[in-house]
């Protein structure tokens, strides 16, 4: 009998081991850690559709680990775009740095964390099976994105709102024939101003085919429990409706100022973190005449690309400023 109760014993104290040992396997499975900074740039290819002209459109964007660090990279060779043949660079220690291809249209001037279908680039028919890869370089790590038009990366506008959690997560069949905004900016695409002189910006935009159309998904978080409740979704999600904000797109954006303060077009989930990711963040309503006024403010010279980023919630049209910021002189100052 005591022998029966110790072998009953030992098998409780081995269950209750293993059990243990899987708990804390899985805790250390879900374990995510904060980096503000110090970590690297990953580039990213989101994929491709093909046009009416037989062209095709390449999509990318970016995923920068940390949630507080900025990044300033110029065109050259640590951000450059490259051609070459099917696996080509697969080996990150090869350079292929050419002058003449590697500025694609991509951002000198990194946000945080995960900014996806920042920009486009357009191929002609006959890319083929051709690669077009983007380099980073950062905290002395090389990342590199093959965009190619390999079928499996084809998409579409519901994929597109399916990746950046477009209306609440949806995978409604109709955001197929999702039409992205209208976007203009007035007074050309060249400005030129001095330092410390407020520029006004004046963009205008709105959403051909009110879809997805705006609306709230119950009622905002009014408890701390609310706030902080675990995500639901394996995806971060956000409401529909038109927005718009401005970014510096090329140069440091520690020297721009805006007025209004712009939400942030990059995925900062924590709360009250003024991005349509984040809660209780709700959507403003879009002025009435469609016409957004934001005054930008330059306390360093230098050149400059602002970049309108106008959103339905679920696919994005981008227009681009490019702002030539001089010192100020004795004139200017009235001397």
């Amino acid at each position: 009998m005591r022998d029966e109760v110790l072998r009953l014993r030992r098998e409780r104290l081995l269950l209750a081991f293993l059990a243990m040992l899987l708990f804390v396997q899985t805790v250390e499975g879900q374990t995510r850690f904060m980096y503000l900074s110090g970590q690297s740039i990953s580039p990213a290819y989101e994929g491709w559709w093909p046009n009416e002209d037989g062209s095709f459109t390449l999509f990318l964007g970016y995923m920068n680990s940390n949630w507080e660090q900025h990044f300033d990279i110029p065109i050259g060779p640590d951000n450059y775009f490259a051609f070459t043949d099917p696996k080509g660079l697969d080996n990150l220690d090869q350079d292929a740095y050419e002058a003449s291809v590697a500025d694609q249209g991509q951002p000198t001037h990194f946000y945080p964390r995960r900014n996806p279908f920042l920009f486009t680039i357009s191929v002609p028919e006959d890319f083929s099976s051709r690669e077009l890869v983007w380099t980073l370089k950062t905290s002395g790590e090389t990342h590199r994105a093959f965009a190619s038009l390999a079928p499996d990366y084809r998409i579409d506008p519901q994929v597109i709102s399916t990746e950046v959690g477009g209306n609440f997560g949806s995978l409604s069949d109709a955001l197929r024939t999702n039409i992205p905004p209208k976007l203009e900016v007035e007074g050309g695409e060249t400005l030129r101003i001095a330092v410390g002189e407020p520029l006004t910006l004046i963009a205008f935009a709105n959403d051909p085919d009110n879809l997805p159309a705006r609306r709230r998904l119950g009622g905002s978080p009014t408890t701390l429990d609310q706030l902080y409740r675990p995500p639901s979704s394996i995806v971060v999600i956000s409401g529909p409706g038109l927005r718009l904000s401005w970014i510096v797109y090329r140069g440091p954006a520690r020297n721009v100022s805006f007025d209004p303060e712009q939400m942030k077009t990059w995925t900062d989930t924590r709360v009250y973190a003024n991005s349509p990711w984040s809660p209780p963040w709700v959507i403003p309503e879009p002025p009435e005449d469609g016409r957004w006024v934001t005054e930008a403010i330059f306390r360093e010279p230098g050149n400059y690309i602002l970049r309108a980023i106008a959103s339905d919630g679920s696919l994005f049209t981008n227009a681009n400023v490019t702002v030539t910021v001089t010192p100020i002189t004795d004139l200017d100052q009235g001397m």
